[in-house]
């Protein structure tokens, strides 16, 4: 079983270096702040230095890609593999691999889309990216985080770009929920009452995340299925209702004013596609 070097033990690093244990692969561990490791079945090096060295396969797991970069050792780097799972920019794992390469380091950049307790089982989800033959090296290794890894390419920063897309829509979308409650508390319908409806009215969400795809994919746009000009109607009337509650209204403002760069183009006719082409 190879062995396996973690650096970081925050949370998430802790389950890192837990998953690798649990499939028997000698894990030897660092982190800044001493007594991390309790509880995990794993040998603790005395500096980053002496953890890198212990194995061929490195892992980084930290606050962010400045931290990484000051505790990485580029000497003892030198001939292994990195693989940094600190989330960052795809401009940032563009920087780290370039860094690497300039050492002589191999270097996988990737990111998590998982909570610490689903490390290691079925429902945790990574992003790989780096050279391919590095990546299906290790890829035995790094199967013991979760068995929806993913190789997103041989590009260094496109697991991270991956991420950033799929967190742009996660967190819009939740910001959009908050804001769906507050302008329900001001006209006194309760969040319990309003949230299965809720539920039920993005049913049609996969489906139009295909339809998107498709038109943002072929650069046709149809509106068929709902044209910018209806939808900028539509939004008219929800900025009504929340500007007269006297409620923030600048997320769905922006989306409006993205909507108007659209018709004043003259696209008023296209579907909703249309905006990722502006």
């Amino acid at each position: 079983m190879t062995t396996v070097t973690v650096l970081g033990l925050g949370p998430m690093g802790h389950a890192l270096a837990a998953a690798f244990t649990a499939a028997d692969h000698p894990t030897t561990v660092w982190n800044r702040t001493p007594g991390k490791e309790n509880g995990l079945d794993v040998t603790t090096a005395a500096t980053a230095a002496d953890a890198i060295t212990a194995s061929p396969l490195v892992i980084v797991c930290v606050r962010d890609y400045a931290v990484a970069q000051s505790i990485l050792d580029a000497d003892a780097l030198k001939g292994r593999t990195l693989v940094n799972l600190t989330g960052g920019s795809p401009q940032q794992a563009r920087a780290m691999a370039k860094w690497a390469t300039e050492h002589g380091i191999g270097y996988l950049d990737g990111v998590i889309m998982a909570t610490t307790d689903a490390i290691g089982g079925p429902d945790a989800a990574l992003f790989f990216s780096g050279p391919a033959d590095l990546y299906e090296t290790h890829r035995p290794t790094l199967a013991a985080l979760g068995e929806n890894a993913r190789y997103a390419g041989d590009s260094p920063g496109r697991a991270a770009a991956f991420d950033a897309s799929l967190q742009d829509m996660l967190w819009t979308s939740m910001s959009g929920v908050v804001h769906m409650f507050a302008l329900a508390k001001a006209e006194n319908i309760a969040a319990a009452d309003l949230a299965g409806h809720a539920k039920a009215l993005l049913g049609f969400f996969p489906d139009m995340i295909d339809l998107l795809a498709e038109q943002v994919g072929t650069g046709h746009y149809p509106g068929e299925h709902g044209t910018l000009d209806s939808t900028a109607a539509t939004m008219d009337h929800i900025l009504d209702a929340i500007r007269a509650q006297n409620l923030d209204n600048g997320v769905l403002s922006a989306a409006r004013a993205e909507i108007q760069r659209a018709l004043d183009a003259g696209h008023g006719s296209d579907g909703f596609g249309r905006l990722a082409a502006l």
